[in-house]
């Protein structure tokens, strides 16, 4: 695995830019419309918690695990992306996640921030 598979964030070509600032140099927030955020949850299956419990016994990245946890974040962040376009937002301020257990079932991550429209001073 290449370290492609284990990063993530917006592409360059994004229409709704996202920061973990409250503010960006050079822009002026015209606009705030509030809190958005992209939720998604995932479980592994049998086989791969096996293989990490197996792994968290000799010590080491659980690469299995590194990955799917990325990929998880990428798409909470979609979502979240989604959440601002479609409420007519051009930014998202404030960005952060938030990861917690859901139910010993999975692995909930909560992309969250404020959407609002800005523009160039």
């Amino acid at each position: 695995m290449g370290i492609e598979d284990y990063g993530g964030g917006q592409g360059p070509q994004s229409d709704v830019l996202v920061v973990t600032t409250n503010d960006i140099p050079g822009f002026r927030v015209e606009q705030v419309i509030g809190e958005i955020f992209g939720l998604t949850v995932r479980s592994r299956h049998l086989g791969s918690q096996i293989g990490a419990g197996l792994k968290s016994m000799v010590g080491g990245e659980l690469k299995g695990l590194t990955k799917t946890l990325v990929e998880t974040r990428n798409q909470a962040m979609e979502r979240l992306i989604e959440q601002a376009r479609s409420r007519g937002a051009n930014a998202v301020l404030a960005f952060r996640f938030d990861v917690t257990e859901a139910a010993d079932v999975g692995t909930e991550v909560c992309a969250y921030g404020t959407a609002v429209v800005i523009t160039r001073t």
